[in-house]
């Protein structure tokens, strides 16, 4: 990605400066990192721990991003730079894969329980969007939102490889099958009273 791919009059003011300057950025190093850094001594370490299992430090981009998302919730934009300092990249080259992916956010945590309702052509077919609606109204919360607690994330998926146990919903890292409206409901709110 480069700096004329997105215009920054499309993004919403808290990020446009941040954005602007991430995209100017070449590349920093571990010492020109910042006092107050976003990643904290474990994640770094466990992101070093992982240069000696693959081919490049390139390579390491996508697990280095799932440690700081499973650690923060989320990966803000000076976590990017952090992380590309780590990996001698430029803050756009870990930029660039990060939004590859649907996977992770960055303006702020997502929920402590992650729920991702399939709206394949099968699940919907097998009520995949009734399913996502109701949890939508139970929950008072828009697709891809997180409730006003915390608790819960509710996000949209474009297929989590179950079609034969339509409707489906990924909650945490449980694939939960054959669902109906009340099951669902019922799986995330045992899940978010866990989290509590």
């Amino acid at each position: 990605m480069q700096a004329g791919d997105v215009p920054s009059d499309e993004l919403p003011d808290k990020h446009r400066t941040s954005f602007i300057h991430l995209m100017s950025v070449q590349q920093v190093t571990e010492n020109e990192m910042p006092a107050d850094r976003v990643l904290t001594n474990e994640m770094v370490s466990e992101i070093r721990a992982l240069f000696d299992r693959y081919p490049s430090r390139q390579a390491v981009t996508l697990p280095a991003l799932h440690i700081v998302n499973q650690r923060l919730r989320h990966v803000p934009l000076a976590a990017v730079v952090e992380v590309a300092a780590l990996l001698e990249l430029a803050p756009a080259e870990v930029q660039d894969t990060l939004t590859f992916y649907g996977f992770f956010k960055q303006d702020g945590p997502h929920g402590r329980v992650r729920a991702w309702v399939c709206r394949s052509i099968s699940c919907a077919l097998r009520g995949g969007e009734e399913v996502m609606d109701h949890l939508s109204d139970s929950f008072g919360v828009r697709p891809g939102d997180t409730t006003a607690d915390g608790k819960l994330t509710l996000e949209p998926a474009e297929c989590l490889g179950a079609c034969d146990f339509a409707p489906c919903m990924l909650a945490d890292n449980t694939l939960h099958k054959n669902l109906d409206t009340v099951q669902a409901e019922r799986i995330l709110k045992d899940l978010s009273e866990q989290e509590s």
